[in-house]
């Protein structure tokens, strides 16, 4: 397999700058190749948590993009669907993310079931799986995924920029900002010691400093990016 040579993985944890594009599964091809054709994206980025979710739908999006040779960040529905995480890997996405992240033992369970063994212990099987027609030998898919795929948690309140160190396990590639829910636990929270996302956002990016975790902050618009740079974010996800 080539794939990992050119890896969103293999960015990320080099420290290079990657930008995302929020999509939906109702694009087609062609306003997919639209956005991809700018050469502005190294990925492409699909929500559940507050969009109609569709099995069928993510598989058929997922193989559009393989095809297109791009990588599929997927979020998944709900913080306590963790347990799923293999089960919507199965539907193609090469990527997860987590929202809602605040407790140690669900940053365990995402690794667990992203991961397959000895790294996880997420099970075998999903003939729709990224990459598997490239290389079917259980073992050797199973070491290549643990290589390749992207696994990102996601800061929404206080208490996870409190934890987000612990949170950089072997394997959780991003902590990602969710900045409006993060927004609403500041403002319930008046005195806390850091009070708008910029703060919350720096100081996760000096927790991480020395781990391999990375920080993705949702900028939305390429005008703000050089900004979170400055500051240490290496991550994006912007509208096209």
């Amino acid at each position: 397999m080539n794939q990992k040579v050119i890896s969103l993985k293999d960015k990320i944890n080099k420290g290079d700058i990657c930008v995302g594009a929020v999509t939906s599964v109702d694009l087609g091809k062609d306003e997919l190749k639209k956005i991809l054709e700018t050469g502005e994206y190294d990925y492409l980025s699909i929500d559940s948590q507050h969009a109609p979710f569709n099995e069928e739908k993510t598989v058929e999006f997922c193989k559009m993009v393989s095809d297109l040779n791009t990588h599929v960040q997927f979020r998944i529905k709900h913080t306590r669907h963790s347990y799923l995480i293999g089960n919507m890997l199965d539907l193609g996405p090469q990527g997860i993310e987590v929202p809602q992240v605040e407790l140690i033992e669900t940053a365990e369970e995402s690794v667990k079931n992203f991961y397959y063994p000895k790294a996880g212990l997420r099970s075998w099987g999903g003939a729709h799986r990224y990459g598997l027609g490239a290389n079917p030998d259980r073992l050797e898919y199973a070491k290549w995924w643990n290589e390749y795929g992207v696994l990102w948690l996601q800061i929404e309140s206080i208490y996870a920029v409190e934890k987000a160190s612990s949170f950089a396990l072997p394997g959780v590639d991003c902590l990602s900002f969710g900045p409006a829910d993060l927004t609403f636990n500041l403002e319930s929270n008046p005195n806390y010691k850091l009070k708008n996302v910029d703060e919350c956002v720096q100081e996760v990016v000096n927790k991480l400093a020395g781990s391999n975790t990375k920080v993705c902050f949702r900028n939305y618009t390429k005008a703000t990016r050089q900004k979170y740079i400055d500051m240490g974010v290496t991550v994006f996800l912007e509208r096209p």
